[in-house]
């Protein structure tokens, strides 16, 4: 039977990595991060200035019995085919979707491929919540099958960030256990959020915001029509004027065209305004770290991105479920 983590320390590789949401979690846990992949070349120079590395490419070109040995293996791989707003918009231009997607929902199968290599004693794995109900629930059938025949004992949930950051973002968190290390199942549960007071908006806000971010009266106007009109359709789209003392709805990648999800009110006299690029780091749990990107960039960048505390505290239930007990 193989060893469970170490008592002290533990390695991880950091795949799909964008921003590096895992890598922030994992080291402030007492990982070390072996080896990391991003394709996109705005992301690798965010990730190289906060972690001092620059990640591999393409994971597609990357032999899996190259990647170094690990503890953890980690990663949010690509969700658009499997997203609500990817597989609508996927429909409506009659694109393929889930795993019949070419470009990303196989990307799932590579990981299957390195897990098969590797062989880590733990996954640690994020995807959007429709991901368990794509397709009838085939798809998360076909994941959980994988994973099952790969050797792992597989827990997952939904998790909603807002008890960690001021923004309701619903994520199935997928965490699996080799079962070599355990003859029995791991004593695994999910984080519930910390006790005390909730975080709201408010907390995150800059006291002075240039006027670039306020929206044109010409935006404006446009998205009030906008959103009258899917209302009176019974839709729910539109705009979302945030409650500054609650919490924010999802900070998509869209995030960069209008910033309608989340705009902050500024009297009955002003248009509201976006939210900068560095309350959008606040808002993901990374604080102030240095913005090296456009705002575009930096926008798609934390839209995509993971919840850094919400990884951590996850992370501190799979250590616990995993290492030697005291």
């Amino acid at each position: 039977m193989r060893a469970p983590l170490p008592a002290a320390g533990f390695t991880f590789i950091d795949l799909f990595a964008g921003i590096g949401g895992f890598r922030t979690a994992l080291e402030r846990l007492g990982g070390r991060c072996v080896f990391s992949s991003e394709w996109n070349k705005y992301s690798q120079r965010t990730y190289e200035a906060w972690y001092g590395e620059k990640p591999h490419g393409d994971l597609r070109d990357i032999p899996p019995a190259a990647i170094p040995d690990h503890d953890i293996l980690s990663g949010g791989f690509p969700c658009q085919p499997f997203s609500l707003a990817g597989v609508s918009k996927r429909q409506s231009l009659g694109m393929a979707h889930g795993f019949e997607c070419e470009t990303q929902g196989n990307l799932f199968f590579l990981l299957a491929d390195i897990v098969a290599a590797k062989r880590p004693p733990v996954l640690f794995l994020e995807n959007v919540k429709n991901l368990k109900s794509h397709d009838g629930k085939k798809t998360w059938k076909v994941i959980e099958g994988t994973l099952n025949e790969l050797g792992y004992w597989v827990f997952s949930a939904v998790v909603d960030a807002a008890g960690w950051v001021p923004q309701h973002r619903e994520r199935v968190y997928i965490v699996c256990f080799e079962k070599s290390t355990s003859l029995a199942r791991p004593d695994f549960v999910f984080p519930s959020p910390p006790p005390g007071l909730r975080p709201k908006l408010a907390d995150i806000l800059e006291p002075e915001v240039p006027p670039k971010y306020t929206l044109t009266p010409k935006l404006w106007e446009y998205l009030q029509r906008y959103s009258e009109g899917h209302r009176a359709r019974g839709n729910g789209f539109g705009f979302g004027l945030a409650d500054l003392e609650g919490v924010s709805r999802t900070l998509s990648a869209r995030y960069y065209k209008d910033g309608a999800e989340i705009l902050i009110p500024q009297g009955p006299d002003r248009p509201p305004r976006r939210l900068t690029p560095r309350e959008c780091g606040r808002l993901m749990g990374f604080g102030d770290r240095e913005l090296v990107v456009s705002d575009s960039q930096a926008y798609k960048q934390f839209g995509n991105a993971v919840v850094p505390t919400v990884i951590e505290a996850v992370g501190r239930q799979i250590l616990a479920a995993v290492r030697p007990r005291a």
